[in-house]
């Protein structure tokens, strides 16, 4: 799969050491056209068992092509952007496959500016790859080898700053949280038991071993964090305040109640915009995806700020906070995207703004649900045929004639007076069609999806 946000398969099958150095390669070319030549290349890995192999492979090609590379070991994504603006690097690149299961691995490439390259960069990334020799061999000048080991401490040295623009850390560390975090064994563990310390919250850290072998499936859902001993589990027998569950590259949060309910990664983009736009004052900018809750719609409205909305990908919605100057941009799958730390999606800085929150308001989790206004978001995915896709994606529009559509991903298709909207796209990251509905109601939505489905089914 090759997508804007990098390249991702099977281990042993098609993510193998040769597609390794041919994405090396075409990074480096493509580097080497936006004129980043000078700096080394950070490099970092998820985790994830069997993953050291391909990091290694990753490192050799780098060297090869003539660049130093600059390794910081297993590390979140976005602590691999810090460290990339950090040492002023060319780029940087994530040996990660985020949320698909341990069999699966894949590559990230960050630009110098600590970010995901825009879909033109991306777009342009593959057609070199497409276009390398399987046996391209490197004959550049070797580069040398610089490990950063103190990467993570940074990472979480620049969310503490810049949440002191937010609010006093001492007024957190005064709540004294206890907070349980489930890191899924990968490379989230370091920085959030390094962000709790900085924060005085008391710590509960389940599946942080560093095994890189996942103990469930490694997506932050309701179905994969509710079962026996899981984080849901755990805030329930510690008592803990929140609960907060990282996916292997920590890049996405989910966040549990302090009665150890799954509350839904909707929430985490809407909590951490209302941190930062009600320190802000009145105005502000945030920039999410046309599948993400018009949850932050209403909290925006409610501080005088707007939502500029962007097709799905990371790299949208990077580029919106960027050009647009906004405070603030992300995604409904938990991915928060803070501009005062690294213009990638962060799991700490989402953990951070969420404590921030709690400790401004005096209020637990489950009330500021409660007084968020309420939506039922429902998710399915369909097989993505060969063929045809350009008609189902023409059915769903026709199916509600008169709505407002967007057509810039897939098709979306707001239904306003019922304050409701359905999505259908082809997915980024799977060989799947994804369908996306939100209404008031789950029985709405649903019957938004029944509709969707039907359409789609006689598109193809």
């Amino acid at each position: 799969m090759f997508s804007v946000s990098g390249c991702r398969g099977i281990v042993g099958e098609s993510m193998t050491a040769e597609t390794v150095c041919r994405f090396v390669g075409a990074y480096v070319e493509l580097l080497r056209e936006t004129g980043s030549e000078s700096g080394g290349i950070v490099v970092g890995r998820d985790g994830r068992r069997g993953g050291s192999e391909l990091h290694g492979v990753a490192i050799d090609e780098i060297r090869l092509c003539g660049y130093d590379a600059i390794d910081v070991g297993v590390a979140a994504t976005p602590t691999v952007g810090v460290a990339v603006v950090e040492h002023a690097a060319a780029g940087g690149l994530v040996l990660t496959a985020s949320h698909n299961p341990g069999e699966w691995n894949g590559l990230k490439p960050i630009t110098a500016a600590g970010r995901a390259p825009t879909a033109e960069d991306a777009a342009r990334l593959h057609e070199i790859f497409v276009r390398l020799s399987p046996n391209r061999k490197n004959i550049a000048k070797r580069g040398g080898v610089v490990g950063d080991v103190a990467a993570t401490a940074l990472h979480v040295r620049r969310v503490v700053d810049a949440l002191s623009r937010v609010i006093d850390p001492a007024e957190i560390r005064r709540r004294q949280f206890r907070i349980a975090v489930d890191s899924v064994n990968a490379s989230g563990a370091a920085g959030a038991a390094l962000l709790a310390e900085s924060l005085g919250c008391e710590l509960v850290h389940i599946n942080a071993d560093g095994s890189g072998v996942f103990p469930h499936p490694p997506e932050p859902t309701r179905e994969h964090l509710s079962g026996a001993g899981g984080l849901c589990d755990a805030v329930r027998e510690h008592g803990s305040d929140a609960g907060f569950a990282q996916d292997p590259d920590a890049d996405r949060l989910a966040i549990i109640d302090e009665h150890g309910c799954y509350i839904g990664e909707e929430y985490t983009l809407v909590f951490a915009a209302d941190a930062v736009l009600s320190a802000r004052g009145a105005g502000g900018v945030v920039a999410v995806n046309l599948s993400t809750s018009r949850m932050i719609d209403d909290i925006a409205a409610s501080r005088g700020a707007r939502v500029v909305r962007t097709p799905v990908g990371e790299a949208h919605v990077a580029s919106a906070v960027a050009g647009l100057g906004a405070d603030l941009g992300g995604e409904g799958n938990g991915g928060v995207i803070w501009p005062g730390v690294v213009l990638i999606r962060d799991s700490l800085g989402a953990m951070a703004l969420t404590l921030a929150l709690m400790a401004r308001s005096g209020k637990k989790i489950s009330q500021l649900v409660a007084e968020t206004p309420a939506y039922a978001i429902v998710k399915r995915k369909a097989p993505l045929g060969a063929v045809g896709i350009a008609a189902a994606l023409d059915a769903v529009a026709e199916r509600w004639p008169g709505a407002t559509l967007d057509r810039r991903d897939g098709v979306r298709v707001d239904l306003v007076d019922e304050r409701a909207w359905v999505h259908v796209r082809a997915s980024n990251t799977e060989p799947i069609l994804r369908l996306i509905a939100e209404a008031p109601t789950e029985a709405a939505a649903d019957r938004l999806l029944d509709e969707a489905d039907a359409a789609v089914a006689s598109g193809r």
